[in-house]
């Protein structure tokens, strides 16, 4: 018995139509609101803006990964921030690196290591100099820890909760770990005070925008994998073991292998935002592996809705914009909002906001067939 897939386009004219006016706004517009109008304009998008809108763009794709190990295959993971800190530190490393003999100690050795009394780098920052060396870490560390974990765990046939509860533990572990001052990565204090990248200045608002239309395309570039994975056999397969993984097996598929092959894309895909999100944001150090990081961004997936790949994109500028303008506003009641909104979604809108925009649509259509029928 085999599994056929129905003959498809990857998008249909008015998904290429939005995915190239999104490219245009992030490439173009975005650039020019900032660079090219002048700040006392109301035109003008500010320094901070860029840097807001680059931060949440990072985040989608933590969402939109999320969204093809949960959403197409039900792997629920509680710990995707570890593959996101470890891509973030491997960029992080190398931005250490770049400050030079520009730190507090005047020293070859980043401040902490001096202050720490290190007299040497240790072993793991011996390719943290090379930036192509570090792009290739970003990718392989999360890549061969998320496979490693996943041909023991899917090999034995964990799944469901027990799955969960296994990655949280893990990024917990990890967390620990990068607390620690002995396994040199800063401790709590993690990575910070950047000056340069690539030999230029990471402060300005020139490469601001330049880190911001990146992200931007590497968002839109995940979103054309994703929907090119969930359309292809593969995702069909995904699909249904999702939804009867026996009969896959009675089939004649091996899901071990389709799962481990979602579980480390997915885990690369995270990786690299961190890598984008650390020059953005100035900072790295052992909170983003904490659970609840974790568990934030399964929230975002199931806010926009999940198996539909634009609606935890959707679900992760929602919840990010509403945390920046209540943590500033309401402080104190941004927590309340977040369980709120959970609770909201979970009993009224069990597809997500994507899920929910796309039945008032159909409503729509079907009021207005219903009128031109009465018409005719």
């Amino acid at each position: 018995m085999k599994l056929e897939l129905p003959s498809r386009v990857l998008m249909n004219g008015r998904a290429w139509s939005a995915w190239f006016v999104a490219l245009l706004v992030i490439a173009v517009l975005v650039p020019v609101l900032n660079l090219g109008v002048t700040p006392g304009s109301a035109l003008h998008m500010s320094d901070y803006m860029v840097g807001l809108v680059g931060k949440i763009m990072c985040y989608a794709m933590l969402a939109l990964a999320m969204d093809l190990i949960w959403g197409y295959a039900g792997i629920l993971s509680l710990g995707h921030g570890l593959f996101f800190a470890l891509g973030g530190y491997m960029m992080g490393m190398y931005l250490m690196r770049q400050i030079g003999r520009d730190g507090n100690y005047k020293s070859d050795l980043p401040d902490f290591m001096v202050f720490l009394d290190w007299k040497e780098l240790p072993w793991h920052w011996t390719f943290s100099e090379s930036f192509i060396a570090t792009l290739i870490l970003v990718v392989i560390v999360p890549g061969v820890l998320a496979w490693i974990f996943g041909f023991f765990a899917f090999r034995s046939r964990i799944k469901g909760v027990y799955f969960s509860i296994i990655t949280q533990a893990l990024t917990f572990a990890a967390m620990l770990l990068f607390f620690r001052n002995e396994t040199g990565f800063g401790g709590n204090n993690g990575f910070t005070d950047f000056k340069r990248i690539l030999g230029i200045p990471i402060a300005t608002s020139e490469m601001r925008v330049f880190l911001f239309v990146l992200t931007g395309v590497f968002l839109l570039g995940f979103i054309l994998l994703g929907r090119w994975l969930v359309t292809s056999k593969f995702g069909r397969v995904l699909q249904a073991i999702r939804d009867a993984e026996g009969r896959v097996m009675f089939c004649g598929y091996n899901p071990v292998h389709y799962k481990l092959a979602i579980w480390t894309i997915s885990a690369v895909m995270c990786g690299i935002a961190g890598a984008l999100y650390v020059p953005q944001v100035g900072i790295i150090n052992p909170s983003e592996m904490s659970p609840a990081n974790s568990i934030e961004i399964a929230i975002w997936a199931a806010v926009g809705g999940r198996g539909t790949l634009i609606g935890p994109v959707v679900g992760a500028f929602i919840v990010n914009g509403a945390k920046s303008w209540l943590t500033v506003t309401f402080p104190e009641f941004w927590l309340y909002f977040l369980g709120g909104l959970f609770i909201v979604v979970t009993l009224f809108l069990p597809h997500g906001v994507a899920g929910w925009v796309r039945q008032m649509w159909t409503r729509v259509r079907g009021a207005g067939h219903g009128t031109e029928k009465r018409g005719s």
